[in-house]
């Protein structure tokens, strides 16, 4: 397994961002032609909301603010989530937007970081503690977790999957620890879901999958438990486009919106079960089969 100190050495640092990345990303939105443009002071107003409740462990009644329109928008309230929260990311959790809405968002998929403290790797049937926000949502995902094999050019915006695929150098078992604030967050629909960092709390990594470059989708199955009840099955095969697909959707809008991918960072490419609810005190299972397994138990999770 790699040592978790390689990837602290490459993890890429939010607040170090370059001013020519910042510049580029205000010349250049994730989407030129986005019909909805949030006020600056309410995209301050959303991000403050969702940090200080994410910083006192607490719950909110109601979206913060003004619900953003477009994915454009959420992305300017992460954007500015992310300097407020002021961790190192370490990693990337992608998302499936539902079918019926991809025209009305003109994507396929959603991104939100994953911050360093929050990625622990840890040895095949390991069980860790994880936090969730009582009162608010909170869930488990099996996940595919890819490394990425070195910088992207920051310039480099349009991707095909093949070069989307020379970027990974690992594929990993993985459990995402899904959960927010807000109890209604995936009600609200994805650019809610964007504007809380992806409504992600946390990733845990297991080992690597052997020979995963040459196995197809349909062999790579995973299942999830919760108090060793099952409530999930599947794989690989159940994310639209496979793996790679999540790869080169994010490799294109990180590097849009300035935050191109570095060595080591860790994406959660989405989830193959499906989202099953946990509470605290509850143990919750994503098994890999030959490949290994990971747990985590639920506990609340303490201000900051």
């Amino acid at each position: 397994m790699t040592p978790v100190s390689l990837f602290r050495k490459t993890i890429y640092n939010r607040q170090d961002a370059s001013k020519k990345n910042k510049a580029n990303l205000r010349m250049n939105p994730p989407s030129p032609t986005a019909k909805h443009e949030l006020q600056h002071d309410m995209a301050q107003q959303v991000a403050k909301g969702f940090v200080d409740a994410r910083r006192k462990a607490g719950a909110l009644a109601g979206f913060p603010g003004t619900v953003p329109a477009s994915l454009d928008d959420a992305y300017r309230i992460q954007d500015i989530a992310i300097e407020l929260w002021g961790q190192r990311i370490g990693g990337w959790k992608v998302g499936r937007i539902p079918l019926d809405l991809e025209d009305q968002f003109e994507s396929d998929r959603l991104a939100g970081p994953i911050f360093a403290p929050t990625i622990h790797e840890v040895a095949s049937g390991s069980i860790i503690e994880m936090p969730i926000f009582v009162g608010g949502f909170a869930a488990i995902e099996a996940e595919f977790v890819a490394v990425i094999d070195r910088d992207a050019p920051a310039d480099h915006w349009s991707w095909t999957p093949d070069e989307a695929r020379e970027m990974i150098a690992d594929l990993r078992i993985g459990l995402e620890v899904a959960s927010s604030p807000l109890a209604t967050i995936n009600e609200l629909g994805p650019a809610v879901v964007v504007s809380d960092f992806g409504n992600n709390l946390g990733l845990v990594v297991g080992p690597s999958i052997p020979s995963w470059e040459t196995r197809a989708l349909e062999n790579m199955r995973c299942s999830a438990r919760i108090d060793d009840q099952p409530v999930g099955d599947g794989g690989a095969f159940k994310l639209t486009g496979g793996i790679v697909r999540s790869v080169q959707f994010l490799l294109e809008l990180a590097a849009r919106r300035g935050l191109p991918l570095r060595a080591g960072d860790m994406i959660a490419t989405g989830q193959t079960t499906g989202i099953h609810d946990i509470a605290v005190g509850q143990t919750g299972i994503t098994d890999f089969g030959d490949d290994g397994w990971l747990g985590i138990t639920a506990v609340a999770a303490k201000p900051k």
